[in-house]
């Protein structure tokens, strides 16, 4: 597997950083029943402090992989891939950190500049340094695309939610290309008690072998 081809495949968990998109459009102000979208939308994401699930990951090629989320909020994420897969993402508030047990390679991006970090936040808030470029509906729920207003993370990320009831269902992220990697959630449940250790990855390798380049 190339890294190109890792970076991919963890693409839509850990929203890697991705070029700039290509001639972005300023964003129009949004109107009355679109704000109270986003607002019932941040106002979920705030209380969704510790997660459990399962994710289904379609990459731009139309292949698919799943395994095991874990989420607590703020800032820590583990996405586990099932067999054979041994590509383990995990978040840890700082660093988005990819293992790879089958290539024995480990590569670590900062939280901060991966679009992820838009609903890993302490305080969610589309209205403070985000760009909401887009709020479609659906017949069951609501999409909500945003982008870093300071751009720190490049690309953008659509987060879909159903509407009855409330919940986070799925993102995508999209490249300059247009190319997409969507995630599906299912399952996810809202629970207590994750221990710190899911959200802690080192390095495995020993101390002489270098990072990988990204």
């Amino acid at each position: 597997m190339t890294r190109l081809t890792r970076r991919a495949l963890a693409l839509g968990l850990a929203a890697l950083p991705l070029p700039a998109l290509a001639q972005r459009a300023p964003a129009t102000p949004l109107s009355a029943a679109d704000q109270a979208l986003v607002d019932r939308a941040a106002a979920y994401l705030q209380s969704l402090t510790e997660a459990k699930g399962r994710f289904v990951q379609t990459d731009a090629r139309g292949s698919t992989t799943q395994g095991t989320l874990y989420l607590k909020r703020p800032g820590k994420a583990r996405f586990e891939y099932d067999a054979p897969s041994k590509l383990l993402v995990v978040s840890d508030g700082g660093n988005v950190s990819i293992a790879d047990g089958r290539l024995k390679t480990f590569e670590a991006y900062p939280l901060m500049a991966t679009p992820l970090s838009i609903f890993l936040a302490r305080q969610i808030r589309f209205d403070k340094n985000i760009v909401i470029s887009r709020v479609a509906r659906m017949a069951d729920g609501f999409s909500i695309t945003a982008r870093d207003g300071k751009k720190e993370a490049e690309g953008q990320i659509t987060l879909t939610f159903s509407d009855n009831p409330l919940a986070l269902i799925g993102w995508t992220v999209t490249d300059a290309q247009g190319g997409s990697t969507r995630i599906r959630l299912t399952q996810l449940t809202k629970t207590t008690g994750l221990a710190s250790s899911l959200f802690v990855l080192k390095d495995p390798r020993p101390k002489n072998v270098g990072r990988s380049k990204s």
